[in-house]
């Protein structure tokens, strides 16, 4: 006799995402995890007593989002003090950050981004002084590679910050600070385990709303792993996290046994992440040529050296790593790494987050070494004719970013993350659906599969999640209309409910 099942979603269109995507009517699912996917008459057969029969009306199935690539404590800080991505302009930022300041410490704000302005410039320390004269304020702009800072916070840690870090004017510092820069403000800002508590289970609420299922998260010198593995213990964890811990943790994971993929069915250990540039927005970024609107080629965060040194000890202890890299400098810099201190390539499945300014032979290396490009399609939003890397980078070179129709056609494993800019698959499968160049521009489907299938490779899960298929984790998102039918329209579409081994964690209905 068959055993009935536990939940059953019908009258829905559901895609598998396998290879070819096939199509049914609805799924079945017991103890957590898939046990068919068919027509609506042959799902009748494992409806018993206690089954939960769920009408979708139609509705689309998709495997679970995975996103790539976090920063979750970022996302709830968003949530909890003022959200400045939907400013307008400075003034606007001003007002955000006064009406979210509380009654004491610091007053932040996260996620301005000066590009969308008619006023194209940074925020400074007088436009913050005007927000608080004896409170410290900050406010990070949306790459979190740039922040910029009141008189307050610059008098109290100027002095620990690089000098070159600090941009300055007429010999005084502006108030804009960069990369190293920023740690000093990170480190003083930093939640305790308590309010790092109620920043993740914000940014949970968040994500699993957006049909999100899993992330891989960037973590360093936080609280959060801890903060995780307590909420997987207590059974309030609703995504499966994937820690990817900062260099800096690496002896540390190294002396108390850490290995990539070591853990639980919610929380487990994934690569050793490190930077190696900065940004594009704030002309950080490593670049073999100039800026177009700057005479600098950028910097480097981590060099050449250490990074090649980081990369041999992760990879000697078992341990997958990945490395920022957005500038095509920085991408040669991780390649070469990976190419001289990577034992077994297929095995490590190392990675490149971001790989935005691609050369062909970058792709070629990609492809023969192995390596994930962990990319972030919503940074299209940038790439448009007049957008913020025409101006960084000039018509050929925005045009050469983030060339994800090519990395597909050479065969490089490809998979999606938001960065949190903003935590939002739709809008990155949208961005990357209608971008302006075609190398940019991927199918509905492949785009899908980014989001999901390829994010479970990155992290080696292919086998538990990515595609609906008979055995796998329960991790779905069911969508209000078809991605395929309103491919111009994605970021429209909206989230009705979200499963997380068979559990509904999210229902918009």
């Amino acid at each position: 006799m068959t055993e009935a099942a536990d939940r059953i979603l019908l009258n829905a269109e559901v895609h598998t995402l396998t290879d070819p995507d096939e199509v049914a009517d609805g799924v079945a699912i017991r103890d957590g995890r898939i046990v068919r996917i068919d027509r609506a008459y042959e799902l009748d057969f494992l409806a018993g007593t206690e089954t939960e029969i769920i009408d979708l009306d139609g509705s689309i199935v998709l495997p679970g989002f995975i996103d790539a690539h976090t920063h979750l404590n970022m996302v709830g800080r968003r949530l909890v003090h003022a959200d400045l991505a939907d400013a307008n302009g400075p003034v606007d930022c001003l007002s955000l950050l006064t009406e979210s300041a509380r009654e004491s410490g610091w007053i932040l704000g996260y996620g301005y981004d000066e590009s969308e302005w008619d006023d194209a410039r940074y925020l400074t320390r007088e436009d913050l002084d005007e927000v608080s004269t004896d409170r410290p304020v900050a406010a990070f702009r949306e790459d979190l590679h740039v922040a910029s800072l009141n008189s307050v916070a610059l008098d109290q840690f100027l002095d620990a910050m690089p000098d070159e870090d600090v941009l300055a004017a007429g010999g005084e510092p502006t108030g804009v600070v960069v990369e190293s820069a920023l740690d000093v403000i990170f480190e003083a800002t930093e939640p305790d385990a308590a309010e790092m508590r109620d920043l993740l289970t914000a940014a949970q609420r968040h994500a699993n709303a957006r049909g999100v299922t899993g992330v891989h998260d960037m973590v360093r010198n936080s609280t959060a792993p801890e903060v995780f593995r307590d909420l997987d213990l207590e059974n309030e964890l609703t995504l499966r996290v994937r820690l990817n811990y900062w260099s800096d943790h690496l002896d540390a994971a190294v002396e108390t046994g850490l290995r990539t993929n070591h853990g639980s069915a919610m929380v487990e250990t994934g690569a050793i992440k490190s930077y190696t540039d900065g940004s594009f927005g704030g002309r950080t970024a490593k670049l073999s040529t100039p800026y177009a609107d700057a005479d600098t080629t950028g910097q480097w965060v981590v060099t050449p050296e250490e990074l090649d040194t980081v990369v041999g000890i992760a990879d000697r202890a078992g341990f997958q790593a990945c490395a920022h890299a957005i500038g095509d400098e920085a991408i040669t810099a991780v390649l070469d790494a990976y190419e001289e201190q990577t034992a077994d390539p297929e095995a490590a499945r190392h990675r490149v987050e971001h790989a935005e300014l691609l050369t062909d032979e970058h792709i070629e290396r990609f492809a023969e070494l192995g390596v994930v490009a962990s990319v972030q399609p919503n940074f299209l939003r940038w790439a448009d004719e007049s957008g913020l890397y025409d101006a960084r980078l000039g018509e050929q070179r925005r045009r050469q970013s983030n060339r994800y129709a090519d990395l597909l056609d050479a065969g490089v494993p490809l998979a999606f993350g938001s960065d949190c800019m903003p935590l939002d698959p739709l809008f990155g499968i949208h961005h990357a659906v209608n971008a302006p160049d075609p190398t940019q521009r991927i199918s509905v489907t492949d785009a899908l599969r980014a989001y999901t299938a390829g994010a479970a490779y990155a992290g080696f899960a292919e086998d538990r999640r990515g595609t609906i298929e008979k055995g796998k984790q329960a991790d779905l998102v069911v969508l209000d209309r078809s991605p395929w039918e309103h491919a111009d329209a994605i970021e429209d579409i909206d989230v009705t409910m979200t499963l997380v081994g068979g559990e509904v964690v999210y229902d918009g209905r």
